[in-house]
């Protein structure tokens, strides 16, 4: 049984990637598209900079303490405007570098990605009012509840529990670990709620960096793939805009499985078991291990058993109702993906109803087949890329999803060098933020609810729709036979 927990690398880390010349000096597209990464993080930094807005939630707590802002209270107007501008330039620069033949070097890709993540732990989190919910749930261990059994409304005269906005009466759907996190920063933070959510900020950067750091290593012995790698997580416009500044607790997930891929043996069960321990879908991640692993049963057992009874011993101790709102989110369809369509084309052929399990049945489906085209397109043995093409499926398939759910798909694929479907994430997720400006329904102006009743509902789905089909198509094309280029392939001169 082996715990060391080192970084490893499969000695053909790319998968379906093909080598292009680098050029030593940047051309005027290239230049414009760092520039628009750039800017897109500035903006950003500037929506948390300007403070509390329909972007940036209220935090109640003595303004002496962190995370701090200047005061100023914009209109929704303009702050929507400036994060609609940051996402719009972030995917497209993002897409534009991920092509570009000339780079400014690995290196200072991660420096500026992991400082622009660190200053945004000292602003408010914009983007969604989550970090409103993570505070609560962990004040109400604190008190003595249950987050899985007691909703915030239950105790809404709690200082930090009445500041919940619009999921006050819904139970705590993370992990066992992530509530524990959301607990050491209750403790901290006490019945201040500036104060909880800044030293949840923390971690969440210290998260964000150190799966930075782990990407650059595991990626040290090829350049261009670590260039990407430093794109597609470290200095990712749209990852700096939902996950470092709006502080989600899947920055937490994708750190632990990060880890796990990166580990062997034991520890690397143990890291998935805790990932999975965060947020239940990073267990996705883990078909990878086990198909890497498939021809050795007992390295196999080893990380199956590890990871099995750090999961059963997480979700034991949480108690009974732990998954009860698992369940339930797994029922939903969130207005913004293709699967919205779907049960509006249903209740008005058949009539009212949620066609829950017509909408799940189909769901997986289009799950298994995607992951089966996107394998067969580009035939791979390592663990990140066979858990890529799992969690791009799924998030292609699932009938709820939010825009930073993508990270987990953004950090997988910076472990290979798969350009297509990294095109295809990038595309999604532009898409799908531009669906929640802001994922909050406060303060936002009565004038610009066609971004809900427009954009949100019908302009997305049908976007995504597209993508989705021209995914299918593209790996359809790409698996034909005479086509497939196996990742052990050499490179293309």
């Amino acid at each position: 049984m082996c715990w060391n927990l080192r970084v490893t690398r499969n000695s053909s880390p790319a998968v379906g990637a093909r080598r292009v010349p680098r050029r030593d000096t940047p051309r005027g597209s290239d230049v414009a598209a760092y520039a628009a990464i750039g800017l897109s993080a500035g903006l950003t930094v500037l929506i948390g900079l300007l403070g509390p807005s329909a972007m940036v939630p209220e935090l109640p707590g003595p303004p002496w303490q962190p995370p701090y802002s200047l005061g100023v209270r914009p209109d929704g107007h303009p702050v929507i405007a400036l994060a609609a501008l940051a996402l719009a330039l972030g995917g497209v620069g993002l897409a534009f570098a991920l092509r570009s033949r000339w780079s400014p070097g690995a290196r200072p890709l991660l420096v500026a990605g992991c400082a622009t993540a660190a200053l945004t732990a000292f602003l408010p989190p914009s983007g969604s009012a989550d970090h409103l919910n993570y505070a609560a749930y962990g004040r109400l261990v604190t008190l003595g509840h249950d987050p899985y059994a007691v909703a915030p409304a239950g105790l809404s005269a709690d200082p930090v529990l009445g500041a919940v906005e619009e999921w006050a009466g819904v139970t705590s759907v993370y992990g066992p670990v992530a509530t524990a996190v959301q607990a050491l920063a209750s403790l901290a933070g006490g019945d201040s709620v500036r104060l909880t959510v800044f030293v949840m900020a923390l971690i969440n950067a210290a998260a964000f960096t150190g799966t930075a750091l782990l990407l650059d290593r595991f990626t040290r012995e090829d350049d261009d793939l670590r260039r990407r790698a430093a794109l597609l997580w470290a200095a990712n416009p749209l990852m700096i805009y939902h996950l470092a500044a709006g502080i989600h607790v899947d920055t937490l997930a994708v750190a632990c499985v990060v880890a796990a891929l990166t580990a062997r043996g034991a520890a690397r069960g143990l890291l998935l078991g805790v990932g999975i321990g965060m947020k239940i879908n990073a267990g996705l991640v883990a078909l990878g291990p086990a198909w890497e692993l498939r021809r050795s049963p007992g390295r196999l057992a080893v990380v199956a058993g590890t990871a099995t009874a750090t999961v059963l011993a997480l979700y034991g101790l949480a108690g009974p109702h732990v998954l009860d709102q698992v369940g339930a989110n797994g029922r939903k369809v969130s207005l913004a993906t293709p699967w919205h369509l779907v049960k509006t084309g249903l209740q008005e052929a058949f009539g009212s109803g949620a066609y829950t399990v017509w909408i799940q049945l189909g769901s997986l489906l289009l799950m298994v087949v995607l992951a089966r085209l996107i394998l067969r397109a580009r035939p791979a043995d390592t663990a990140p890329a066979i858990a890529a093409a799992i969690v791009v499926a799924w998030l292609f398939a699932a009938p709820y999803a939010l825009p930073w759910y993508d990270g987990l798909a953004f950090a997988l694929l910076a472990m290979v060098s798969w350009p297509a479907l990294e095109g295809f994430v990038v595309a999604r997720t532009t898409l799908l933020s531009m669906g929640y400006l802001p994922a909050r329904e406060a303060l936002r102006p009565a004038d610009l609810e066609w971004t809900k009743t427009v954009v949100r509902e019908w302009a997305v789905p049908c976007s995504l729709l597209a993508l989705t089909l021209a995914l299918v198509w593209w790996a359809a094309r790409a698996a034909a036979p005479g086509r497939r280029r196996p990742a052990s392939a050499a490179p293309p001169p």
